[in-house]
């Protein structure tokens, strides 16, 4: 039964193909150079690589601006290198999951380019039209500052389309059959060759119906969503999906369907926007309140927490002041914003000092849920501000400090992007090469941190707690799972501090480190004493309680 909810306790590993390697020396990444620093993930500890769109592509928004969702494009390889690569990582014990981008396609794409011709051209429907311009035709846009509407003319179709994101992704027409269909068909097919399942990209606007002229009045069917589940499990029962949906808590279940029949897990981005709060004022209480508000998901269902990710940090669900303090802290310059709402650095810059680098990365592994990795954060990589809006965290991997940071043997005006060479983050002082010979380097404690992750299945697995320690800088949890007891403890503040923990009916017998040689024994009252150095992590073990073969959370999932 365990190994039917594999998700719940892997260890994921998002990556850009283009980004990674490049295996032929054109300056592009491509299945070539991945399959080479597969043994790489395998010694990290990755289970499941996220790989972005490889997909052929006009290349405007990073891949996501799909042209053929049945090929991949020429600058990455072959559909038999593709297949090479998903059987290559398979040998490892590594599955493999893709981005399902079907909101919207490529304004190249043979489907709209079709659909430009009349009114009665086979796939006009397959696309949103409006013979005049929309009321809304400015409302519900996704980059205030870059993007200027969500309605284009397009001249030879002589109406106007619909467009979520930029105007030259044009979106398709969900409340068409003929698409969903074609969605499915999309699914069965790299399912068909090996993937264990995929990032659902923009789940809310995949799943909305829009009418013209409406004001932008839109319409969720979360229909849609089962009906792609269905077909998902029919076709392979151990596969998920994983969507990107940026919602509020209360809207959660019905992503994740009230009788788990819709996404198998989801980004928890409401989280994530608190925990950079309460990195950027020492205060987790609020954090405390997200993560009591994100609970109680169906027992099939999970949350995936990360610390950042291809695109900007999203704080939009913060109140003003509360975005303008993180900005203050982490983002203080106009060039480090984006959209009004973000911030387009990477973690390392962004936190500064090791300590608060470690204190975040122990915490998204500790959270309840599964943990995202972003290539290049277990290096401490920097961020390429020159570079155009999100662009700027998708620098190459750092690999050596030979040229180009051994990503390509390409000539340097040659590369998709331009390596990270000045600066406190530059290649030849920050790479894979150096990291793997230094003992504390932080390549190397964070392998030995997802060790610890994996070794800690209750966090996965089992049910969760936030402790009462009364310091409003400390966050303490316990995990259950089959009668075994996981607590962290995570400091949020510059300084020292100590705290009790009541582990009520589980104290009595002593917490042991899983970090450190030590032991904590409780006092007179039954309650341990901990203490915490500066933005300070525990990571305990209750000793002396028998594991049971099947728990709480066991039965959960059977029924």
């Amino acid at each position: 039964m365990i190994d039917e909810y594999w998700y719940k306790n892997a260890i994921v590993y998002s990556l850009d193909l283009e980004t990674f390697m490049d295996g032929n020396g054109d300056g592009v990444g491509d299945f070539a150079g991945l399959n080479r620093r597969l043994e790489y993930l395998h010694s990290l500890g990755v289970d499941v690589i996220w790989l972005a769109p490889f997909q052929p592509t006009p290349n405007r928004d990073n891949g996501y601006d799909i042209k053929d969702y049945y090929g991949v494009d020429h600058r990455h390889g072959s559909s038999g290198e593709f297949a090479e690569f998903l059987v290559q990582a398979g040998n490892l014990g590594i599955k493999v999951i893709i981005d399902l981008v079907v909101n919207h396609t490529s304004d190249e794409h043979p489907w709209f380019q079709n659909a430009r011709q009349s009114e009665d051209a086979r796939y006009r429907d397959w696309y949103v039209w409006s013979k005049k311009k929309p009321s809304d035709w400015d409302e519900g846009i996704i980059f205030p500052g870059v993007q200027e509407a969500t309605w284009t003319k397009d001249k030879k179709a002589k109406a106007y389309y619909f467009h979520r994101f930029y105007d030259f992704q044009p979106d398709l027409n969900m409340a068409n059959p003929e698409v969903r269909e074609e969605i499915n068909r999309i699914m069965g097919f790299y399912l068909s060759l090996g993937v264990a399942g995929f990032r659902v990209d923009a789940v809310p606007f995949v799943l909305e119906t829009q009418e013209p002229g409406t004001n932008g009045k839109r319409e969720i069917k979360f229909e849609y969503l089962e009906e792609m589940r269905r077909f998902l499990q029919w076709r392979n029962g151990s596969a998920i999906l994983l969507g990107e949906a940026n919602i509020a808590p209360d809207e959660a279940k019905k992503y994740f369907g009230e009788q788990g029949g819709g996404l198998h897990m989801m980004f928890n981005f409401y989280v994530n926007q608190f925990l950079f709060y309460a990195l950027a004022s020492g205060n987790c209480t609020l954090l405390q309140e997200a993560l009591r508000e994100t609970a109680g998901i169906h027992p099939m269902a999970q949350w995936a927490n990360f610390l950042r990710n291809h695109d900007e940090l999203d704080l939009g669900r913060l109140t003003e002041e509360q975005r303008q303090l993180v900005f203050e802290h982490f983002g203080p310059e106009k060039e480090m914003q984006l959209y009004d709402r973000g911030i387009r650095r990477r973690l390392a810059p962004m936190l500064g000092e090791r300590a608060r680098i470690e204190l975040a990365y122990s915490l998204v592994f500790a959270l309840p849920g599964t943990p995202v990795l972003r290539y290049g954060d277990e290096l401490g990589m920097g961020e390429d501000l020159s570079l155009k809006e999100r662009d700027a965290v998708r620098t190459p991997m750092q690999w050596s400090d030979e040229d180009n940071a051994g990503f390509s043997s390409a000539a340097e005006k040659e590369l998709v992007h331009p390596v990270i060479d000045e600066g406190p983050y530059h290649y030849e002082a920050l790479n894979v090469e150096q990291q793997m010979r230094e003992r504390d380097s932080l390549l190397n404690w964070t392998k030995r941190m997802v060790r610890l992750r994996k070794e800690c299945p209750e966090i996965g697995y089992g049910e969760w707690k936030i402790l009462d320690v009364g310091h409003d800088s400390v966050l303490a949890m316990s995990y259950r799972y089959r009668n075994v007891v996981v607590v962290t403890a995570h400091n949020f503040l510059a300084g020292p501090v100590v705290v009790s923990l009541d582990l009520e009916s589980d104290s009595g017998t002593p917490l042991v480190d899983l970090v450190e040689p030590l032991s904590v024994h409780p006092g007179d009252e039954g309650k341990y004493t901990i203490r915490l150095g500066s933005y300070g992590y525990r990571w305990f073990r209750l000793r002396g309680v028998k594991p049971t073969m099947s728990g709480p959370m066991d039965s959960k999932l059977d029924g």
